[in-house]
């Protein structure tokens, strides 16, 4: 069969209605859990200056697992603006700010999966795609003004350990979950999922 006519070339033209609705499901789901994660965040930053950050990722996590599922073009971008319409849903303390921080989070995040051209599933791209999410809520940081309070090493710190954090929690760990879920077939009704897709998420 011809790459054209292929299963995996057809997943590869574009979003279907399916796509976009589990995209949204997921969203939604981790909508949920940042809503408690706020808590989670306040707890973990009484242990020193900044480290609240330490576990800061989870905010980008729904454009990392939902491409890991799905594994198309925009799929990042729509999951971080859906799972922040639920935060503001929420009653979320940063409002219609939120819409920025997800769009700018989530293109960014497209952008590393596009650079390897939505073809990479593996564990480390994942956590380049949280990194880059993490730079793309530090442009949303300096437009609103939120870093000119800082000293330099604090703002160092502040979004070193957010790296790191989105790296781990947005990356390994959202390529773990979304590797349970292959193992478990949760994928297979959203694609079929073949001898080369298991090698790519064990890569």
């Amino acid at each position: 069969m011809s790459a054209k006519g292929s299963p995996a070339a057809s997943r590869r033209k574009g979003l279907t209605l399916t796509d976009v609705l589990v995209t949204v499901v997921v969203s939604l789901v981790l909508g949920v859990v940042y809503h408690v994660w706020a808590s989670v965040s306040s707890i973990a930053g009484l242990l020193f200056i900044q480290s609240d950050e330490l576990v800061y990722g989870m905010w980008f996590a729904a454009s990392t697992l939902a491409f890991l599922l799905i594994r198309k073009p925009g799929v990042a971008l729509i999951a971080e603006i859906a799972a922040a319409h639920l935060e503001i849903a929420f009653g979320s303390a940063y409002g219609i700010q939120l819409l920025l921080y997800s769009v700018l989070q989530g293109l960014a995040a497209e952008l590393i999966f596009a650079a390897f051209r939505y073809r990479n599933t593996s564990a480390v791209v994942a956590g380049l795609a949280g990194v880059a999410a993490a730079a793309g809520s530090l442009l949303a940081d300096i437009y609103y003004g939120y870093v000119t309070e800082y000293a330099t090493w604090v703002i160092v710190l502040k979004y070193s350990l957010r790296a790191i954090s989105s790296f781990v929690i947005a990356g390994w760990l959202m390529y773990g979950l979304a590797k349970l879920l292959e193992r478990a077939g949760v994928t297979q009704s959203l694609r079929p999922v073949d001898r080369k897709e298991y090698d790519a998420l064990d890569g």
